[in-house]
């Protein structure tokens, strides 16, 4: 071979490769609140590189009180979105919208019930005896209606949550309803106690959260980028977890201000103490992990509680293709 046709061998080489580091698809991954924390793992994945690694340039679109990324995603305006817990997915197939989870980020629900120490209401069983339990409309509609049929919870001692701990704290017989790694913070800034913690994941409500939501469409059109997407996740959770953090949480306080370094430690701290990430199949099967028996088994409790229909084709609602696989089990 010549110099010259070494040359512009070497030359098309370089360009090739080139091509392949910067041809990064552009896709939105778009979440259900402010950045904080429980968001890690994905803006991990986008502070250390291991999205592009795979060819993917993602912008989380940060959700919020007058934000809709669900309606984004079904639009086809976003091609990723953070689900809650899988009755949001359920009730999609109900209405005949195709959309699938992916992975679930949360193997439990992040849900808790929070009572005063020292005040009778110390055990799960004790909940009962509360004078009255202050509940959002959604936690009141889904997790405390299986409380009541499971448990039997007295539904008329609800009192609607307006997001401020004020009359849980003035009243140390009441119970209130929190997220494992936001609320408990507020109430031990707030009144110096640090309040009895009930999840209710551990109790049986065992439905997977913070899921990865897709339309049907973006499967079929573009699947390497859901792989590379829900890949890229597992990893970043792990290394949020485990790893150096500190440029994803710089990320996470860049797009919320008021998310405090304080706040982080907590929450990371819970995640952690209480498994919600990382426990039960995730040991052996990873993050992201979910099981036809988990599924079949939080659907028969909504229906026995009266949350949602029977006969749903619930195996239409996710797919286990892109999880179960082990994948990062050595980044712990």
């Amino acid at each position: 071979m010549t110099y010259l046709l070494r040359s512009c061998a070497t030359a098309a080489i370089l360009l090739a490769a080139g091509a392949q580091a910067t041809a990064q698809e552009a896709v939105t991954f778009g979440t259900n609140w402010l950045a904080q924390p429980e968001h890690g793992g994905f803006y991990q994945s986008v502070a250390d590189g291991t999205y592009a690694a795979c060819g993917l340039d993602v912008t989380i679109a940060q959700g919020g009180p007058q934000v809709n990324n669900r309606a984004l995603l079904l639009a086809g305006k976003i091609q990723f979105h953070m689900g809650g817990n899988m009755l949001e997915a359920f009730s999609a197939v109900e209405q005949s919208i195709p959309v699938k989870v992916v992975a679930a980020s949360f193997q439990k629900e992040p849900q808790v019930l929070m009572t005063h120490p020292g005040q009778g209401l110390d055990t799960w069983e004790d909940l009962k005896n509360a004078d009255e339990y202050i509940l959002g409309d959604a936690g009141f509609q889904s997790y405390f209606q299986w409380m009541v049929t499971e448990f039997g919870f007295d539904p008329s001692k609800r009192v609607p949550y307006t997001f401020n701990p004020a009359p849980f704290i003035a009243n140390p017989k009441s119970a209130q309803q929190g997220y494992i790694t936001s609320e408990p913070f507020a109430v031990e800034n707030a009144a110096g106690f640090k309040p009895n913690l009930f999840l209710v994941a551990d109790y049986g409500f065992d439905t997977y959260s913070t899921t990865i939501e897709v339309m049907q469409a973006t499967i079929d059109d573009m699947p390497d980028a859901v792989k590379c997407f829900v890949e890229g996740s597992i990893k970043g959770w792990y290394n949020y977890l485990y790893g150096d953090n500190t440029a994803a949480n710089a990320l996470i306080q860049k797009d919320n201000p008021d998310m405090t370094d304080e706040q982080i430690a907590f929450s990371i701290g819970k995640i952690k103490e209480y498994g919600i990430v990382d426990s039960g199949d995730t040991e052996t099967m990873g993050i992201g992990a979910m099981t036809d028996e988990r599924m079949e088994s939080f659907y028969a409790k909504m229906v026995k509680a009266g949350v949602i229909a029977d006969g749903i084709d619930i195996k239409s609602s996710y797919t286990l293709d892109y999880v179960n696989q082990g994948l990062g089990l050595d980044l712990k």
